[in-house]
């Protein structure tokens, strides 16, 4: 159910930000104000657009999110303090914590809008470190994060 309503949020984010391009298009005097005119295909191209835009936003959720482990050596203390070091770093607050489950989020309401809430970060403990899932692009800068602060507090 998450992965379709991301995708859903996709498209018409997508959607949005096209139409915002032909306004500024239009505005500047770069293109006719007149769809028949500004598309080849007329207005056959709104669908065209739209189906293509479908498209890449049912593909784009499956690449976008992932949960990949993070390797943490020591013991049980010193992996929470550097996964609450490594979250405050990258800006995500505790947004919830179930067992050993927790939730984080970006602290910044423009960060959240600007990732149409797509924000969230769960981490859960493992035997070896910590599973992390969210978005690819915040899980690696996460585990890097993590691995990092964990080799420096070995040496």
């Amino acid at each position: 159910m998450k992965y379709i309503i991301r995708s859903i949020k996709y498209f018409f984010y997508l959607m949005l930000v096209l139409c915002l391009i032909l306004v500024i298009m239009i505005t500047a005097g770069l293109v006719e104000g007149n769809i028949a005119n500004m598309f080849v295909n007329g207005y056959d191209s709104i669908w065209q657009i739209a189906l293509f835009m479908a498209v890449f936003a049912l593909i784009y959720p499956r690449f976008g999110y992932t949960s990949r482990t993070a390797h943490v050596y020591g013991s049980a203390e010193q992996a929470e303090s550097i996964l609450a070091k490594v979250m405050d770093i990258h800006e995500y607050k505790l947004k919830s914590s179930d067992g050993g489950q927790r939730c984080y989020v970006k602290r910044s309401p423009i960060a959240r809008a600007l990732r149409m809430w797509e924000d969230q970060i769960v981490v859960e403990p493992t035997a070896g470190g910590f599973e992390v899932e969210g978005s690819s692009k915040d899980v690696v800068r996460i585990i890097s994060g993590i691995e990092a602060a964990s080799q420096q507090e070995d040496v």
